[in-house]
């Protein structure tokens, strides 16, 4: 995609800050960068397009989140919750890699249809 070679802006990072309530410390454990990192970034400079592809993979993730839950907040809050189909672990304990990301987009998709998960 054009826009992951081209860069994420902090400007973008911020707005899916927001979105998303998580903070620094939680960003930068999930793009599995040091919180630096994503400081030290001002406006419109641009991330690389590793960190890039990240941020757009987990501001992908929240998004389906979003559309499932129909309640950012309470889609938000389940992030952080123990699921046994983790194996008790909470979805955002794993969402720092792709796989963790893919199993967690799976585990939504059980979700939307109405398979305990």
């Amino acid at each position: 995609m054009k826009i992951i070679k081209n860069g994420i802006s902090k400007t973008y990072l911020e707005v899916l800050k927001k979105a998303t309530s998580l903070d620094y410390d939680s960003l930068a454990g999930a793009l599995s960068v040091t919180r630096a990192t994503l400081i030290n970034k001002k406006g419109t400079e641009k991330f690389s397009g590793q960190i890039s592809e990240r941020i757009v993979s987990l501001a992908d993730l929240y998004s389906f989140g979003y559309e499932v839950f129909e309640d950012k907040d309470r889609f938000n809050k389940w992030m952080f919750i123990p699921n046994q189909a983790l194996g008790g672990l909470a979805p955002f304990d794993i969402v720092d890699n792709y796989y963790g990301r893919e199993e967690i987009r799976s585990l939504i998709g059980r979700v939307a249809y109405g398979v305990y998960s």
